[in-house]
């Protein structure tokens, strides 16, 4: 697969790398940058914390210097991400890339962020403050999913996005519908460009079997590689633990034994199970949202390492599908 290192075909905005969490997408996008000239743009929600790069598996110091790597560990764990800021930052990140003549490469596994780029994102009205203690008082009375089935009488589009364990989001959705009076499903539906810009898609589609041992495998990785340790500085900052960062994969298993209260065995048990269950929610949301049109896209229903691992077939449909998308000049 010889690469120009062209931005892509007219029209293409980029190319999207994209999955369950452990099907391989960062060994996929560094090996497609090097071979198409690309700069890899993260596009998952965790590995933006500078805390965190063992236990969210985020790309080595090595691997980020074979080819460029932009928006990884750049926000500190004591400040939230958002969909917002990640978006802006996304699109600052891809014209840079691109008036280098390089190719944008977005690898991750937040839907909610392809979703941010392909349809906009409302501006949505400051609820005011009324709204938002009557959301945090409602949440610290009912808990979470309580509030998310009292969303759901009012609000069923926006509560049907939202799983009823997220009490961040489900906050934040009731605040919206008391304070502008209109869901945030109605405010983001209005923010879809007549015309929205046209990436390219591969899709990592793994089967549940490969994808639970590739997870096991990586927590005992991540353990050798210092994910206790890195946990164990991450509890000496003292954070609110409804923060994202607290709440990522393993974080809370590890704290927990920590505290004493699980073995090591049990914490990495417990995180193993999470992970799977992320990930079968992961592809499950992957299957029903496209992220280009059907012929700018293409599915590799298998986990990548290398490209050796791929039977000749596997290699050329790659191959073709990136020929005809990005590897070719405008």
């Amino acid at each position: 697969m010889a690469g120009t290192g062209a931005p892509g075909k007219a029209g293409i905005e980029g190319l999207i790398v994209a999955g369950p969490t452990c099907s391989g997408k960062s060994a996929l996008s560094l090996a497609l940058a090097q071979r198409l000239g690309g700069s890899i743009i993260n596009a998952d929600s965790m590995q933006i914390y500078a805390e965190l790069r063992v236990v969210t598996a985020r790309p080595s110091p090595a691997e980020e210097g074979v080819v460029p790597h932009l928006l990884y560990g750049v926000r500190p764990a004591s400040e939230a991400g958002s969909v917002a800021w990640w978006r802006a930052a996304a699109l600052d990140a891809m014209a840079a890339v691109r008036a280098q003549g390089r190719l944008p490469i977005l690898c991750g596994g937040t839907g909610m962020y392809f979703l941010s780029l392909l349809q906009g994102l409302a501006e949505v009205p400051d609820p005011g403050p009324a709204a938002r203690q009557e959301a945090r008082g409602l949440l610290h009375e009912l808990g979470p999913a309580l509030l998310h089935a009292r969303l759901r009488a009012v609000d069923p589009a926006t509560a049907a996005t939202l799983r009823p364990t997220d009490s961040q989001r489900v906050a934040r959705a009731w605040e919206v519908w008391r304070g502008t009076g209109q869901g945030l499903a109605a405010w983001h539906r209005a923010a879809i460009p007549a015309q929205p810009p046209r990436f390219a898609a591969i899709l990592l589609d793994p089967d549940r079997a490969a994808l639970r041992a590739a997870i096991s495998g990586r927590f005992a990785a991540m353990l050798e590689a210092g994910a206790l340790e890195e946990v164990r500085a991450l509890l000496t900052l003292a954070l609110d633990p409804a923060l994202p960062a607290m709440r990522a994969h393993g974080v809370p298993e590890l704290a927990a034994h920590l505290r004493g209260d699980l073995t090591l065995a049990q914490a990495a048990e417990r995180a193993e199970l999470v992970t799977g269950q992320y990930t079968k929610r992961q592809a499950t949301w992957f299957r029903h949202h496209a992220l280009a049109a059907p012929q700018d896209s293409h599915t590799i229903n298998a986990r990548f390492s290398d490209m050796q691992q791929f039977s000749n077939q596997e290699s050329a449909d790659l191959d073709h599908f990136i020929l005809k998308t990005v590897d070719a000049p405008a």
